[in-house]
């Protein structure tokens, strides 16, 4: 069990009534991160920052922190979908420098690089006229004079080879809209305990320094945390390769999670699952209500935050969904 998340408890809100659709991995994380289980859509980032834009030129508005590996499904946890390419997340890398060429080559002044990114803005630009159509030809233009931007920002922000839970309250700090961090390996079907014992071990100083931190700087209440995972686990061991599994199974009928800051009613626990945890039974709502309700808390209304596409109005939630008043403070 983790040994520093308890001194932290108390800043957080448990939710254990949400309820989802898939119990395949790919499908519920796009569920999860996008509002739609077949991918395409939209990420929760890329819909704040539509809605939210941006408060620091040199930074983008939607940073991802991947774990040593993509998880399943990839790129499309943090995609524009169909809004504009601008909106889409930015990955770290997890090893090595965090992206790639922020520091200009050898022998290469800011002014000659300017001229150069000016000269490259004219012929996209000349390239963006013959194909209106194209729009991701804008985003294209824009990611090149970003980079230029993040080259005097980013390096002071995050080094990841000494990182610790002030890399990400110094990006939000510096006024990076949405932070998506992913932190792998817990499908657990065989030897649960061995298996989650080594990932609550990893995870209990990273949360707990990042809330203190984020506490002791004034930010939490302005800065919603949410710890959530693509569905719940089952009560029982079943049967994996026709044997016993010591583990647990997909499930997708009792998913908890927490949140913390950014208006949630902390130190509470809402929601509940019948007495062998395998169904949400109390305050029980579907994967959009939960969408809705972030974006609420990000000052967003779902039923306005929409996107003419194919014809349509889309919005995260899909079809509309009701905030979780009872998560608020």
């Amino acid at each position: 069990m983790p040994t520093r998340v308890p001194e932290v408890v108390d800043d957080c809100c448990f939710y254990r009534g949400l309820k989802g659709d898939s119990v395949n991995h790919p499908t519920a994380l796009y569920h999860l991160n996008t509002g739609n289980q077949f991918g395409g859509d939209p990420a929760l980032g890329a819909w704040a920052s539509y809605g939210l834009g941006t408060v620091n030129q040199n930074l983008p508005s939607f940073l991802v922190l991947p774990d040593v590996a993509y998880p399943q499904g990839g790129a499309a946890n943090w995609s524009n979908g169909f809004l504009p390419a601008y909106y889409q997340g930015t990955p770290l890398r997890p090893e090595g420098a965090p992206i790639l060429d922020m520091a200009p080559p050898p022998g290469m002044t800011k002014e000659r690089q300017q001229a150069n990114l000016g000269f490259w803005k004219e012929l996209n630009q000349l390239h963006r006229a013959r194909r209106p159509e194209h729009a991701e030809l804008d985003a294209r233009l824009e990611s090149y004079e970003l980079a230029f931007r993040m080259q005097a920002e980013m390096p002071g922000i995050v080094d990841l080879e000494k990182e610790s839970p002030a890399t990400l309250r110094r990006l939000v700090e510096k006024g990076v809209r949405f932070v998506q961090v992913i932190a792998m390996g817990w499908d657990s079907h065989d030897y649960i305990d061995k298996a989650h014992g080594s990932r609550l071990r990893a995870i209990d100083k990273p949360i707990t320094g990042l809330l203190k931190d984020l506490k002791r700087t004034g930010l939490l209440d302005d800065t919603l945390v949410v710890w959530a995972g693509e569905f719940g686990r089952s009560p029982d061991n079943g049967i994996r390769r026709g044997s016993q599994a010591w583990g647990r199974d997909h499930n997708a009928n009792a998913m908890s999670m927490w949140l913390a800051g950014g208006g949630v009613k902390a130190g509470s626990i809402i929601g509940a699952t019948d007495e062998v945890g395998g169904m949400a039974v109390e305050n029980v709502h579907p994967l959009r209500d939960l969408h809705v309700t972030l974006l609420h808390l990000l000052g967003l209304d779902d039923s306005k935050l929409r996107y003419l596409h194919a014809g349509r109005e889309k919005q995260l939630s899909q079809v509309g969904g009701q905030v979780i008043r009872e998560l608020l403070a």
